[in-house]
Formats: structure tokens, sequence, C-alpha cells
């Protein structure tokens, strides 16, 4: 990889999803940018999508920190006991709307791409047309915590269940590929996994990784902090942690290609 071609081709960029690890994707972008190096087209799932979202609507890095600062994961009155999960997603629109205010994926300023899991139908959908919102909602749609989003007469959710790090819709659409993962795995001892919740996390996170290790390695360039690992991933407290863990990785990748050249 050159470091000048990371600023004179046009760059598509990967955000996976991961909850608040995906904190990390923001603090890459600030380095990206202090590199002067933008991306043109973006896809992202669940909270890869809404970062991918902030940053197709050129919000700036503070603002983007503030939504998920400002965003309540629960909220006493968005519980719900006619929808299948503890929270209802749609109870957030207008949240969404007020740091995301567009009306469309067209209205964006840079091409986004929002994948979500379609439940009913058991497969990925794409989203890159139309309404923007609710797609958005879809695609960070934790189960089983927050309920589906219905669209389109199906249920859709966390974009993560079906494609956590999805290159496909970048191929043929960008001359370099920028791939940023929070859904890392380090080496654990067992001291880490000695709870029925643990293991799950555990197993959880090494099937997402080994479902997307190829895609990963087949990227350009690549950001991967392993240290976010350590943050839980609906821990509102690690937010500034998993920005400052993102910018630190990314500076140095950048500045250590930037020296190689």
């Amino acid at each position: 990889m050159n470091f000048t071609d990371l600023q004179n081709k046009s760059i598509g960029l990967v955000l996976s999803g991961g909850g608040v690890r995906g904190m990390a994707h923001i603090g890459a972008l600030k380095a990206l940018k202090e590199h002067q190096i933008e991306a043109k087209v973006i896809a992202g799932s669940s909270a890869g999508a809404l970062i991918g979202a902030l940053y197709a609507g050129n919000r700036d890095i503070e603002d983007m920190l503030a939504f998920f600062k400002e965003t309540p994961l629960f909220k006493y009155n968005f519980l719900t006991i006619n929808k299948p999960g503890l929270v209802d997603t749609e109870r957030y629109y207008d949240i969404f709307k007020t740091y995301i205010p567009f009306e469309s994926f067209e209205s964006l300023n840079k091409k986004l791409y929002v994948v979500t899991t379609n439940l009913l139908k058991g497969q990925e959908e794409i989203f890159s047309q139309g309404e923007l919102i609710m797609p958005l909602l879809a695609s960070a749609a934790l189960p089983p915590v927050f309920s589906p989003v219905e669209m389109k007469n199906s249920l859709y959710a966390d974009g993560g269940i079906m494609n956590n790090f999805p290159t496909e819709p970048l191929q043929g659409q960008a001359e370099i590929v920028i791939g940023s993962n929070v859904s890392v795995i380090r080496e654990v001892n067992k001291k880490e996994i000695t709870s029925s919740f643990q293991l799950a996390s555990r197993t959880t996170s090494l099937m997402v990784y080994a479902i997307n290790r190829q895609k990963i390695r087949n990227c350009d360039l690549v950001f991967e902090p392993s240290e976010v690992e350590q943050i839980g991933v609906l821990d509102k407290k690690g937010i500034e942690k998993a920005y400052q863990i993102g910018y630190d990785h990314a500076s140095r990748v950048l500045e250590d290609l930037l020296q190689r050249a």
C-alpha cells in the first residue's frame, strides 16, 4: 500500500458492527482526516452504519461522539411489551433525525450502504436508496435488547447478524478499500470465561470474526485495535475510551505507512 494512493485514489470505507466499541471508528475517521484521507463511499453494519451515516452527512467528530453519548440505551418510556425485544427501537426515530437530518440516502454527501437482517426471510438486505432513518434503526437493532423494525411488511434487525463486515457493496465502487473492524479477537485467560454470559460473549465474538476474517484480510488497509475487546458492547462509559483507542491505533498505522513511503 502506497500512502500517496490513499490521498489520490478513490477510497471505500467498511465499518463493522460492535456497539460501543464502534466509537473506535470515529477515532479512525479523525486520524484519516488529519492525514488528508477521505472516503467517497461507505458500507456499514450496526454501529458502523450509524457512524457511516454521520460521516456521509459531513458531521464533525464532536457531533458523532455527542450522538452516542446523548442517545439513551435504556429509557423507561421506550420499553415495550407489545413487540419482541425489551426496547422499542422505533422510539429512537426523532433522536436519530436530530443528528442525521436527511430525508433519504440520496441527500447525503457521500454514498452509503446500510446492512440489515431480514428476520422473516432469513437473509441480509442492503439499503442505499430511499428513506434513510428506518434502515439505520434496523441495522442497529441488536436482539434481544432492541425490537426489530417493521419495513416493507417484514421485520428487520441488526445487520451484524448476517454480515458484520460488509465489503461486498464496495466492489467496483472504489480503487482502495479501508476496513475498520472493532469486532476483534485477542487471547484471553481462563479467569475471563467464568460465567455463562462471558462464555456466550466469547463464542459469539469468535464466530463473527471467523466468518469475516478473509474479508478483513482482503482490504487494502485495515484498522483493527485489539484493545477494544475490553469494552462492553453496550457500556456507554466506554465511549471515550473506545474513541481514543481507535484514534491512537489508526494514527500509528498511518504514521507507519507514511514513514515507509
